[in-house]
C-alpha cells in the first residue's frame, strides 16, 4: 500500500536542499565578483551602467557598481550588502570586500563537493580571521599625532592611494592635498555633512577649488537683484523659513466688500504686513538674508535700497549648513529677530565659477565647514569624481581615528598569507587545509592587480612568496615597474581599518553563504511580470489602463 504523500507546500514552490544547491549559491558569487573584479587597483577599468531611464554613470567604484546592477539572487545579494556597509564603515576597498568572499568561496568548493561539513568549515574560517585580524594589529605602523607636519604627509600619502584606482589618478596630488585640507578644517567629529561638494561644469579639473566656509549656487532672483551689494565684511546673517512676497489670500478665503475703500483697505493691509516683516528684517541688523521659501520682487527692491543682500529658494541642506558654520538659527517668523538669531562671518562674496554664480561665505566662526567645487567636462566624469573624493575623505577620515597603517598594493594580503599558511602547519586535521586555503584565497588581491595591469601573475606571485618568506613583510606589486618593491617605502599606505574591515566583513559573507543548506521560493516571488507570459496577445496597441 502507497503511503500518502504529504503535500506541504503551496504547488510550483521550488525547494532546492543539499550540496547542489550550496554549490549554486557559490556559483552565483562568483558571478558577482566577475563583475567588478577588473576594477581594482591603479590600473582597473571603468564600467559603464545604463538604468532604466536611459542614465548612464561610469564608475569604478565596486559599491556602487554592484548598487546599480539589480542583482536579484538571494545568495548574491550578501556580496552586494558586505560592499555597502564597507562603503558606509570605511569608504574604500569595496571591490577588494567583494573578491575576498567569492575567493573564500571558491577555494571551499572542492570541499564541499566533497561532502566536508560547512560547520567545520565555517569554524576553520572563524580561527583563521581572528588569527588574521590580530596579525594585522599587531604589524600596522602607528602614527605619529604629536608631529603635525608628519600626520599631514600620512594623511595625504592615505589619500592618495585611495585615489590611485579612480579616474582623476593623475591629480591625485592635486585632490589628495585638496582632500586632507578638506578633512582637517572639520572639528573632532568630522561630520561629513560639514564638507559640501558642488559640481560646476565646464573647465578644468584643475580649477577645482576647495571653500573654507560654505558655498552655494545663486538662487532665482526677481528684478532689483542686481542693485544689490555682493560683498560685505563681516556682515550678520539672518536665516529665514518665511515667504517675503505679496500673496493673493487664500483661494477659499471669501471677503464682501460693498466700497472701493473698504477693498482699498484690504490691499493696504497686505502691503502694510509685508512691509512690516521687511522693516523688521531691516532694523534687525543683518545685512544678508536667506529665506527657504521664496523673496518676491518687491522685496527684493526695498533689501536693493537699503544695501541689503537677499537670496530666496535656498536649498535646505544649504542654509542648514550656513546655520552650523555661521551660528544663528532658522526661524519660521521676523518677529523675534534678536543678535543671537542671526549668523556671522568674516566675508561674504558672491563670486563667478564657469557659467554660474555662487554665493561665498568665509571665516566662519562656529563650526570648522569647508565646499569643495568641482569642475570638469562631462556630467558622469565630475559624479564619477565626486564618488572618488567621497572615498578619499572617508579613508582620511579614518586614518585620523584608527591611528595605525599598512601598506597596500596586496602586500599585506601576502603578509598574512603566508603567517596563515606557516600557522595551518603546525595544526593537525581537516583545520589544516581549510586555513590553507584561506591563505591561498588572500593572495587574490595581489593577482588580480597584476591581471588589471597586464603583468604575469603566476611570476610576480612567486617573487612575492619568496620574498615574503625571507622576511620582506611590506612587498607588494609595483605597478609601474611590473616587478616587486617594498610599497611602505614607496608610499602606498591604507589605514589598517579597511583591511582588518574588509576580511572580517568577506569572511562573514562567506560563512553566511556557507551555513544555507536549502532554499524555498515562493511561487508567486519567482515569477515577475503579470501572469499568462507577460501580458501576451495585446499586440501592439496601447497597453491597457489598470
Amino acid at each position: 500500500m502507497m503511503p500518502t504523500p504529504v503535500i506541504l507546500l503551496k504547488e510550483g514552490t521550488d525547494t532546492s536542499q543539499g550540496i547542489p544547491q550550496l554549490i549554486s549559491n557559490i556559483n552565483a558569487c562568483q558571478v558577482i565578483a566577475e563583475a567588478v573584479r577588473t576594477t581594482l587597483g591603479p590600473r582597473g577599468m571603468d564600467k559603464l551602467m545604463v538604468d532604466g531611464r536611459g542614465k548612464a554613470t561610469i564608475s569604478n567604484d565596486g559599491a556602487t557598481i554592484l548598487k546599480l546592477l539589480d542583482v536579484v539572487h538571494p545568495a548574491a545579494k550578501t556580496l552586494v550588502d558586505i560592499a555597502r556597509s564597507q562603503d558606509a564603515e570605511v569608504g574604500d576597498g569595496t571591490t577588494s570586500v567583494t573578491l575576498l568572499a567569492a575567493e573564500f568561496l571558491k577555494q571551499l568548493k572542492p570541499y564541499v563537493e566533497e561532502g566536508l561539513h560547512p560547520q567545520t568549515i565555517i569554524r576553520a574560517f572563524r580561527t583563521a580571521t581572528h588569527l588574521a585580524v590580530s596579525k594585522i594589529k599587531e604589524v600596522a605602523v602607528p602614527v605619529k599625532k604629536d608631529d603635525k607636519q608628519e600626520q599631514r604627509q600620512l594623511l595625504e600619502k592615505c589619500a592618495a592611494t585611495a585615489l590611485n584606482s579612480k579616474l582623476i589618478a593623475g591629480q591625485k596630488d592635486f585632490f589628495s592635498k585638496m582632500v586632507v585640507d578638506a578633512v582637517m578644517s572639520l572639528d573632532e567629529l568630522l561630520s561629513l555633512k560639514m564638507i559640501g561638494i558642488k559640481k560646476v561644469q565646464g573647465g578644468a579639473l584643475e580649477d577645482s577649488q576647495l571653500v573654507s566656509g560654505v558655498a552655494f549656487k545663486k538662487t532665482f532672483s526677481y528684478a532689483g537683484f542686481e542693485m544689490q551689494p555682493k560683498r560685505y565684511e563681516s556682515p550678520k546673517i539672518a536665516l529665514l523659513n518665511v515667504e517675503l512676497e505679496l500673496k493673493a489670500e487664500k483661494d477659499n478665503a471669501e471677503v464682501r466688500v460693498k466700497s472701493v475703500e473698504d477693498y482699498q483697505a484690504i490691499v493696504d493691509a497686505e502691503w502694510n504686513i509685508l512691509y512690516d516683516k521687511l522693516e523688521k528684517i531691516h532694523l534687525s541688523g543683518a545685512k544678508v538674508v536667506l529665506s527657504k521659501l521664496p523673496i518676491g520682487d518687491v522685496a527684493t527692491q526695498y533689501f536693493a535700497d537699503r544695501d541689503l543682500f537677499c537670496a530666496g529658494r535656498v536649498q535646505e541642506e544649504d542654509l542648514r549648513r550656513t546655520m552650523m558654520a555661521c551660528g544663528g538659527s532658522i526661524q519660521t517668523s521676523v518677529g523675534a529677530l534678536t543678535e543671537d538669531v542671526l549668523g556671522q562671518c568674516e566675508l561674504f562674496e558672491e563670486v563667478q565659477v564657469g557659467g554660474e554664480r555662487y554665493n561665498f561665505f568665509r571665516g566662519c566662526p562656529k563650526a570648522k565647514t569647508c565646499t569643495i567645487i568641482l569642475r570638469g567636462g562631462a556630467e558622469q566624469f565630475t559624479e564619477e569624481t565626486e564618488r572618488s573624493l567621497h572615498d578619499a575623505i572617508m579613508i582620511v577620515r579614518r586614518a585620523i581615528k584608527n591611528d595605525s597603517i599598512v601598506a597596500g598594493g596586496g602586500a599585506i594580503e601576502m603578509e598574512l598569507s603566508r603567517y596563515l599558511r606557516d600557522y595551518s602547519r603546525t595544526i593537525p586535521g581537516k583545520q589544516q587545509l581549510l586555513i590553507g586555503a584561506y591563505a591561498k584565497a588572500l593572495e587574490i588581491i595581489p593577482r588580480q592587480l597584476c591581471d588589471n595591469a597586464g603583468f604575469d601573475a603566476t611570476n610576480i606571485l612567486n617573487k612575492l612568496r619568496a620574498k615574503h618568506a625571507q622576511g620582506g613583510m611590506w612587498y607588494g606589486v609595483d605597478i609601474n615597474s611590473e616587478d616587486i618593491s617594498d610599497n611602505f617605502v614607496g608610499c602606498v599606505w591604507e589605514p589598517s581599518i579597511v583591511r582588518i574591515n574588509a576580511l572580517t566583513s568577506a569572511s562573514e559573507a562567506a560563512c553566511l553563504i556557507l551555513s544555507v543548506d536549502e532554499t524555498i521560493k515562493n511561487p508567486r516571488s519567482s515569477m515577475d511580470g503579470p501572469p499568462g507570459g507577460a501580458g501576451r496577445g495585446r499586440g501592439r496597441g496601447r497597453p491597457h489602463a489598470h
